[in-house]
């Protein structure tokens, strides 16, 4: 018997977009919706309500669309631990650091390779089967890198679970911690250190 979704037709976006943080993505990809402000979303808008205004009347695809993207996103995971053997096996993969570059003079893994357009360029001319790990702060924009470079054929990309973030906490405490704020009276955002607490490494989430 397959598993019960965690969401249906009646769920609210938010709803969706907390039991399937890749629905983002997914809805954009296949269903153009959300991406711009004449097919986004409210956070508490409907599911089939949201399909209704794009003239979409199956649900149960777009459901099952959400559910095949997320699991998709699971499998191109991988942990910070799984990385560092990786990189210690006589094939390392390609490293790939998708932060900002103020982010990256805070902090950085040994070996990796910031994200620029010309980097960019290189890697889409690489071959298919390249191996490549993406990794951001926490584990969200370098799962987007992952699964845009699948979407062009890519068979050997992931993302690292938790980001540069769980490397510290998990393989490297040298690695500084930081967070991002707001700033109450910029619109840029500020990079606060974190003290790095090795006990916390063990399930610690942010």
């Amino acid at each position: 018997m397959p598993a019960r979704s965690k969401i249906t037709k009646r769920s609210s976006m938010r709803e969706v977009l907390v039991a399937y943080p890749s629905a983002q993505r997914a809805l954009f990809r296949r269903f153009h919706i959300g991406g711009c402000n004449t097919c986004g979303y409210e956070p508490e808008d409907i599911l089939d309500e949201v399909a209704n205004r794009h003239k979409i009347t199956d649900l149960d695809e777009v459901i099952g669309f959400i559910e095949h993207a997320h699991q998709l996103d699971q499998r191109m995971q991988v942990s910070p631990g799984d990385v560092l053997a990786a990189l210690q096996s006589d094939t390392p993969p390609r490293l790939v650091d998708v932060r900002a570059p103020e982010e990256w003079e805070v902090a950085r893994i040994d070996g990796a390779t910031l994200m620029t357009e010309a980097l960019a360029e290189v890697l889409m001319r690489s071959p298919k089967d390249t191996p490549i790990i993406f990794y951001c702060h926490v584990g969200q924009r370098s799962l987007d890198a992952a699964t845009y470079y699948a979407g062009h054929a890519f068979k050997n990309v992931r993302s690292m679970t938790g980001g540069i973030d769980a490397w510290s906490l998990a393989v490297d405490a040298s690695v500084p911690r930081y967070a991002i704020a707001p700033e109450p009276t910029h619109d840029k955002a500020t990079l606060r250190p974190l003290r790095s607490v090795v006990s916390q490494a063990a399930g610690c989430q942010k």
